[in-house]
């Protein structure tokens, strides 16, 4: 085991609780998996799987990810100069700030080191996978190759214990994106990183740039691990044979008994974090209800016992330096897997630029409300003083929080930041810069996918029908679609599309991931221009590997 904290931190002993900042003012395989995401180690009769060959038998009618119009798209977006990168997933120990956990990691540290490249570039990343499970990388956000989206049993096999898988694309459009497993619950342990594809003509211009990661976190904690409270929840039971299942799609137990169903009605915040797995207002046991307005109503399912900022509880933070009149830029990246966040900077109004990596007219907000998987990056003018980057685990009652100091480093305990409780932005208030907007253009298919299932059953499925990786919605090359995404239940979703960014409505942002809140539908409209198999799952870890899962394939 190695220990290895995230990064050094400058002006430790800061003294900020991390309730006490906030209260002051009131993967899939061969079937029979039925799962999406993973952690198949051999094909359908059992025989041994070489890393990163085709896991699945593609229907002669659909492009295969590893296909010839797949490749002759990469050739058409061109080789750039060629940047290396070897990554190891491993078991380890981290430090978090207010504890050390053990957990699973990229190189010994949360988040994993960042991954910074020019647009234009051609990623080659090896990753090696020392975890006692199979895993793979998926590239979050970025429209690559479909054979390099990371997805075991749909675009390549499952990295078994012991073996590496080499990654190859080119790195076309600049943004903020980021990179973790789509294996079982995996992405909620310590295996993430930020990825950061630079713009070589950038039209901003700012003094520093940070990038800031959070997340929730339970891993290692009182014997919590992600496949135990998945277990708890219901283990992916949802009416349909679960045999044989592991991973992300997989990882619950035949039989498990579905304790993590029920929604509190009662009013209010929670208050700290649960005991035992950590799940919220389970069937068996009452816990405080987990309520938010801007989410609609129940905020989440797990009562995480740290939030952190950055790989740091509010303990003891990451402190960022910069001068009175600094421009700068921060990059914000929600890698939760059951929180949804909101994010304000004490004393100053921050101005959003892009989400998802796509850029946006640019808004003026005091706070922003992220759902996992979403990205935001916004440009602050920097006052003299110590201010708190304050973080809130909405709808939880807990936060989390880094520091902007210009001088001095004596401790500083702060009052909840009056900018969490002023204007709130959310994607759907924002505008596509004019650059980035779509044609306007009828859709030549539309597709409706319908969100459903309940916390009482644990039954999270799209059209009702719970994750089967034959499944295909089909669409073809040069089509506009447009895909009515209808959430069905009483909870929120955040849905996200890989290989792929579409558009809100009425000239909104350019997403591949958004907020649907409960019984709410939006339409959005894409170009289909990166042939093979696509994967569109809500971005909560515990609903797509139950089964709010399925897969947009490319007809030939």
């Amino acid at each position: 085991m190695h220990e290895k904290t995230r990064r050094a931190v400058l002006g430790t002993g800061i003294a900020a609780a991390g309730s006490g900042l906030l209260t002051a003012c009131g993967s899939p395989g061969p079937r029979p998996h039925a799962g999406g995401h993973g952690g198949v180690d051999g094909d359908a009769t059992g025989a041994p799987a070489r890393a990163g060959a085709p896991a699945d038998d593609v229907p002669a009618e659909y492009v295969s990810p590893h296909g010839p119009e797949v490749a002759a798209v990469e050739q058409r977006r061109g080789p750039g100069p060629v940047r290396e990168f070897r990554l190891t997933a491993t078991a380890t120990t981290l430090d978090i700030g207010a504890r050390k956990v053990a957990s699973w990691a990229y190189e010994d540290q949360v988040p994993g080191r960042e991954i910074r490249v020019t647009a234009g570039d051609t990623i080659a990343l090896t990753l090696a996978n020392n975890l006692p499970q199979s895993t793979t990388l998926h590239w979050h956000g970025i429209r690559l190759r479909n054979d390099m989206d990371g997805v075991p049993g749909v675009t390549q096999r499952a990295i078994r214990t012991g073996a590496a898988f080499d990654y190859r694309f080119t790195a076309f459009y600049p943004g903020t994106y980021w990179i973790h497993p789509h294996s079982g619950v995996q992405l909620d342990r310590g295996l993430y990183a930020p990825l950061i594809v630079e713009d070589p003509k950038e039209p901003l211009t700012y003094d520093k740039e940070w990038v800031v990661v959070l997340d929730d976190w339970l891993d290692g904690v009182g014997g919590r691990t992600p496949d135990k409270v998945f277990e708890r929840l219901g283990g992916g039971k949802s009416g349909h044979s679960m045999e044989g299942m592991e991973g992300m799609g997989g990882g619950g137990k035949p039989g498990a008994k579905a304790e993590g169903g029920a929604k509190s009605t009662a009013k209010g915040t929670a208050k700290g974090g649960a005991k035992g797995t950590g799940v919220r207002a389970t069937a068996r046991r009452k816990a405080a209800p987990s309520e938010s307005g801007p989410l609609g109503g129940h905020a989440g399912d797990v009562a995480y016992p740290y939030y952190l900022v950055n790989g740091r509880s509010p303990e003891s933070p990451q402190v960022f330096r910069a001068k009175r009149g600094d421009r700068v830029r921060i990059r914000i990246i929600n890698a939760g897997g059951d929180t949804a966040f909101r994010v304000a900077l004490g004393g100053h109004r921050m101005t959003v630029t892009h989400t998802d990596g796509y850029p946006v007219v640019p808004a003026r907000t005091d706070a922003l409300l992220l759902g996992m998987g979403e990205r935001y990056d916004v440009l602050v003018t920097v006052k003299d003083g110590v201010f708190p980057l304050a973080v809130i685990a909405e709808g939880k009652g807990r936060s989390a929080m880094a520091v902007l100091r210009t001088r001095g480093k004596n401790p500083v305990k702060f009052p909840r930041p009056k900018e969490l409780d002023g204007e709130l932005l959310t994607a759907d208030r924002l505008k596509a810069a004019e650059e980035v907007r779509l044609t306007p253009k009828e859709p030549d298919r539309i597709i409706r996918m319908r969100l459903t299932g309940s916390m009482r059953r644990w039954d999270w499925a799209i059209n009702d029908r719970p994750y089967d990786p034959s499944q295909r919605y089909p669409v073809r090359a040069g089509e506009r679609v447009r895909i009515s995404f209808i959430n069905g239940t009483d909870m929120w979703h955040p849905v996200h599309l890989h290989g792929h960014t579409f558009a809100l409505p009425d000239d909104g942002p350019r997403k591949d991931t958004t907020i649907l809140l409960p019984h709410h539908k939006v339409n959005v409209d894409l170009d289909a221009d990166n042939p093979g198999l696509w994967m569109v799952h809500c971005h909560n870890v515990y609903h797509s590997e139950s089964g709010m899962m399925t897969i947009l394939g490319y007809q030939k």
